[in-house]
């Protein structure tokens, strides 16, 4: 009998040695181990969790200011995509552990990134919404990115096939090496505490001139709601616009493509960017006035879905 157990035992080490490249797709929440080995099967569904990903906007470039930390309400919540240390980059306060959910005061991707526009879309909410609803944000985003970079099926072999700088690649081996698995396990995870209401992407500027850039964040995006058994019409997809042509963006021409989405996910909603202020040394990005206009644009918009 006691030998009969060991192919069992080889499969569960193998499968806890490979454990950040390949997880379990529950069939419901109720089936996916929680953090300290809990598990929740009735998740609190006025605890509405939303998705974000992208590029370098997403994560976001802009440093916090001294306003950017204050005020913010424990209804808006962030879960660690990965860990942050105390007190060091651009967080001020204690460490923050990997799947672990805090108040979302910045910053909401790893803590050396900046203001993005989900800071703002989660305090717009949370203003918006009745004050029994809570908010919830994950951010799994990778500066310089293409969309590609975001599907399940990406070979990470392509990261040094390519020639990828040392920068880019640390910040994929920080997702170990594939960020739609790590969006995934995190999400999976939050639905045990909430309910999904809707997915942020900001991404384009590095397929800026890819007339199939539409059907890639369809891809995506028809992807996590298939493994995260979501419906398109609960889970709407709002689309922001890159640094736009008023503000000389140097990817102005990603609007294009971005504009058109709606064409092909008919539950897509695009966020225009024009009027929103750019930094003025790197036009590739916003300025931290712009990231929280651009955050409120996307919060007006889903509160509207939501139907306050």
């Amino acid at each position: 009998m006691r030998h009969s157990l060991y192919p069992l035992l080889l499969i569960l080490l193998c499968t806890a040695a490979q454990a950040q490249r390949h997880i379990f797709l529950a069939s419901s929440p109720a089936t996916y181990p929680m953090e300290n080995n809990q598990f929740y099967s009735e998740p609190d569904t006025t605890f509405y969790i939303f998705l974000a990903f992208g590029q370098s906007n997403m994560v976001g470039d802009a440093k916090p200011e001294d306003c950017d930390y204050e005020g913010v309400s424990k209804r808006f919540q962030m879960m660690a995509a990965v860990s942050q240390t105390a007190n060091a980059g651009n967080n001020r306060g204690a460490a923050r552990e990997q799947y672990q959910w805090y108040t979302a005061t910045p910053p909401l991707n790893n803590g050396y990134s900046g203001l993005s526009p989900c800071d703002y879309f989660g305090r717009t909410l949370v203003e918006g919404l009745p004050k029994h609803i809570s908010v919830g944000i994950i951010n799994v985003a990778v500066s310089g990115c293409c969309i590609e970079h975001f599907f399940k099926e990406y070979d990470p072999a392509e990261l040094t096939r390519a020639g990828w700088p040392t920068w880019f690649q640390n910040t994929m081996h920080a997702y170990a090496d594939i960020p739609y698995i790590r969006l995934l396990d995190c999400a999976l995870r939050a639905q045990h505490k909430g309910v999904i209401k809707g997915i942020l992407i900001h991404q384009g500027e590095s397929n800026k001139n890819d007339a199939l850039w539409p059907m890639k964040a369809k891809k995506v995006y028809e992807d996590l709601l298939r493994d995260l058994h979501l419906s398109a019409n609960e889970v709407p997809l709002l689309a922001g616009e890159v640094v736009h042509a008023d503000q000389n963006g140097k990817s102005k021409e990603a609007n294009a493509q971005i504009d058109r989405l709606p064409q092909y996910v008919p539950t897509a909603h695009v966020i225009p960017s024009s009027g929103c202020k750019a930094n003025p040394a790197d036009t590739n990005h916003f300025n931290a006035e712009g990231y929280r206009e651009l955050g409120r644009r996307y919060g007006q918009k889903m509160l509207q879905l939501l139907g306050f």
